[in-house]
C-alpha cells in the first residue's frame, strides 16, 4: 500500500491533482505485492500504454506533416519503447515510490522493465481520472525533450527507407545511387553521392563512408522532392550544410 507521503510526493513530479487517489494508488502497486492479480496496475498499464501510443501519434503526426507511415511508425517505435518509457520514470523518480513486495525489494537491481511499467500505470490513471488533456500535457511535457532527442540523431533517420518508400510509392520507381568522386588516403576516405531516380541525378552529399554518404544524398533527394522541412534535420546534418 502507497504511503500517504509518496502519493503527496507522485502528484507533485505529476503536477497533477488526482480527483481519485485510488487511481493513483493503484498505478503504483506492483503485482508483488498486491492482495491479488487485478489489484495491482497491470491493466492500468495495459491502457497506458494505448494511451502514450496514442498521444505520441497525434504529435508525430502533426509535427512532421511530410514524413510518410513508415517513417513516423520507426520513430514512435523508439519514443514509445520500454527503454525510453523507463528513462523517463527513472528521471522524474516514480520508481521510489512504488509498492513493491518484499522479494523484489531485496533483490540487488530492480527488473529494468519496472520503471517503464509504472510510467505506463501512471498515464492510464491519469487518464481516467483527468481525460486525455491533462494525460497529453503530462506526457508531452517530458516526451517532447525524448522526441527531440531521436530527431537530433541520437537514434539516426533512415533516409534512404523514407527515400524508398517515397519513390516507389509516389514516382514508380527505386532509387539507384551513384559514386561521383572520393578522396584521402584509404584510412580516412571520404566519398561523394548522388541518388539517380528514373534518370534524374539529385544534389550529391559527401560523407566519411559511402553509408553515411548515401544517407546525406537520399536527404538532399528528399529536400528536392519537398518531403523533409529543414526543421526535421538532426541537428549535426543541419550543421554540415552551413
Amino acid at each position: 500500500m502507497s504511503h500517504p507521503d509518496s502519493l503527496e510526493a507522485v502528484q507533485t513530479i505529476l503536477e497533477y491533482r488526482f480527483n481519485s487517489l485510488d487511481l493513483l494508488r493503484s498505478s503504483l502497486t506492483h503485482a508483488s505485492v498486491a492482495s491479488h492479480r487485478l489489484a495491482s496496475n497491470e491493466r492500468l498499464e495495459f491502457l497506458g500504454d494505448a494511451i502514450l501510443g496514442l498521444i505520441i501519434c497525434e504529435e508525430l503526426y502533426g509535427r512532421f506533416p511530410n514524413f510518410l507511415e513508415g517513417e513516423l511508425t520507426r520513430i514512435k517505435s523508439v519514443v514509445v519503447s520500454r527503454e525510453t518509457c523507463g528513462h523517463v520514470a527513472e528521471r522524474l523518480g516514480l520508481v521510489q515510490h512504488l509498492s513493491l513486495g518484499k522479494g523484489i525489494m531485496e533483490s540487488p537491481s530492480l527488473p529494468a522493465s519496472l520503471a517503464a511499467c509504472a510510467y505506463e500505470a501512471i498515464i492510464g490513471a491519469m487518464y481516467l481520472d483527468g481525460g486525455l488533456g491533462e494525460t497529453r500535457r503530462f506526457v508531452l511535457a517530458h516526451m517532447s525533450e525524448e522526441i527531440d532527442r531521436v530527431m537530433a540523431g541520437e537514434h539516426q533517420l533512415n533516409y534512404k527507407s523514407l527515400l524508398q518508400q517515397h519513390a516507389q510509392h509516389d514516382l514508380g520507381a527505386t532509387p539507384g545511387y551513384e559514386v561521383l568522386d572520393e578522396k584521402g588516403p584509404d584510412h580516412a576516405k571520404a566519398f561523394e553521392v548522388a541518388v539517380v531516380i528514373r534518370g534524374r541525378r539529385y544534389p550529391s552529399a559527401w560523407g566519411p563512408s559511402k553509408k553515411t554518404a548515401e544517407q546525406r544524398a537520399a536527404m538532399e533527394a528528399l529536400r528536392v522532392l519537398g518531403r523533409l522541412e529543414e526543421s526535421t534535420l538532426p541537428v549535426d546534418q543541419q550543421q554540415d550544410d552551413e
